[in-house]
């Protein structure tokens, strides 16, 4: 079913941010001006962007130097776990002070890479997160016992954060929750054939919920086959709202809400 974007008046009404995009890479980049104008346009004006490889830091904090609305959040992804050398390490934290989280950090058995490598790159940035006092955007995929195991190991409810795009249960996702952790609903909740996600979206507290894209991946399901941007974060934002009986308006303001105080963020117009 297409839910039609809503119209939002004002920045000042919502000024939702996108918990997780990533404006970098293309196809985005390339298109950076006119992605951030259409997302402006129903009200998605602040943007979490990522960190996957450490090649990529310097441009992120790039854009955001010329972009104000970008917050970056610099880390290794697990499928490059073989770049967090000490140097690399080193590197990332005296980055981490200029971002809003670190991320995107995790385990995935997707990636041709070893669990053991994967879990050594974690926990080491984790820890920075820890001395930076900064908020951990995860990313899990299978192992959510694993990542939980190694979250309270390493004592991650100080600093809390995001459970990015969540594919577990939601009897894992509030495992996460008590640790400190938002449940990130990404588009996935409007596809044909979402089980788990409609379960998240329904049953889990909305005080606990974010929102995000991960664009350019997780496209909504009526712009399936096309790149994913910001401004379809409204579609998703639109299907919650209908899971949870509310209105979208109330949906979207929780969900910003909720992102600026894991993420420590003040409202765009104070």
């Amino acid at each position: 079913m297409y839910l039609k974007q809503p119209h939002l008046q004002s920045e000042d009404q919502i000024g939702m941010i996108d918990s997780h995009c990533h404006l970098d890479l293309e196809p985005l980049l390339s298109r950076l001006p006119r992605i951030l104008q259409e997302a402006e346009a129903v009200g998605v004006t602040r943007f979490v962007v990522p960190g996957v490889h450490p090649e990529g830091w310097q441009g992120m904090a790039e854009l955001a130097a010329r972009y104000p609305a970008i917050m970056p959040a610099f880390g290794i992804h697990p499928m490059h776990a073989a770049t967090a050398d000490g140097k690399t390490l080193q590197r990332l934290s005296g980055l981490a002070p200029t971002g809003v989280a670190i991320g995107e950090i995790g385990l995935d058995p997707a990636y041709d890479v070893a669990l053991e490598l994967q879990e050594a790159t974690f926990r080491a940035q984790i820890r920075i997160a820890l001395q930076r006092g900064l908020p951990l955007l995860v990313h899990c995929r299978r192992l959510f016992q694993k990542t939980l195991q190694l979250l309270k190991e390493e004592q991650a409810e100080r600093v809390g954060g995001i459970m990015h795009a969540f594919s577990g249960s939601p009897e894992m996702a509030r495992e996460f929750i008590k640790l400190g952790f938002a449940i990130s609903i990404s588009g996935t909740v409007t596809w044909d054939n979402a089980l788990k996600p409609l379960r998240i979206a329904r049953e889990l507290p909305l005080e606990a919920l974010v929102l995000e894209t991960d664009a350019p991946d997780m496209t909504p399901q009526h712009h399936r086959g096309r790149f994913n941007r910001p401004a379809w974060m409204a579609e998703t934002a639109a299907m919650l709202a209908q899971i949870r009986g509310i209105p979208v308006e109330t949906l979207m303001a929780a969900t910003a809400g909720n992102t600026r105080r894991v993420l420590r963020q003040q409202p765009d117009h104070a």
